[in-house]
């Protein structure tokens, strides 16, 4: 599992130098044909790894996830997102990261509720699984991301 959490983090370090490289107003605009934007994509996988480990495994029913609501599946941008909330945003997608590794490592989930994911509807029997999981769903969303900046920049 080391070189997966690895992978996690070295994808999440490419998506912060992505997001290095618009301005505010190109985080928060919201490309022709799609209903969110890159600043969305980068919070929902910010958010949702941690409510698959923590949540969704039955590991830690009462876990907080901040920016939750604002970046949950099936949410969009709802307000326009300050830069204080991006900078918050790109430690916690290493921070948060680097907490379900040690906690791994712990044997905080040693027994989870096995759950089929929403994006995937494959059943996670095992953290191993919603971890390496985690490694498509956060590539998906810096596909989007990437695609969202093409449009973006030839705006």
């Amino acid at each position: 599992m080391e070189k997966t959490f690895k992978y996690i983090i070295q994808a999440r370090k490419a998506f912060i130098t992505l997001i290095d490289r618009f301005n505010i107003q190109e985080l928060n605009h919201i490309p022709e044909g799609f209903n969110n934007n890159i600043i969305w994509n980068f919070g929902h996988i910010v958010v949702a790894t941690q409510g698959l480990c923590y949540l969704r495994t039955g590991v830690q029913p009462n876990y907080i996830v901040k920016y939750g609501a604002a970046y949950t599946k099936g949410t969009k941008p709802a307000y326009p997102v300050t830069q204080e909330e991006v900078d918050n945003l790109k430690v916690l997608a290493i921070q948060t990261v680097e907490q379900i590794e040690k906690d791994y490592y712990a044997g905080v989930f040693t027994e989870i509720t096995p759950f089929a994911t929403d994006t995937y509807k494959e059943i996670m029997p095992t953290i191993e699984d919603v971890i390496t999981t985690t490694i498509g769903h956060d590539n998906l969303h810096f596909g989007y991301a990437l695609a969202q900046r093409r449009i973006i920049k030839r705006d």
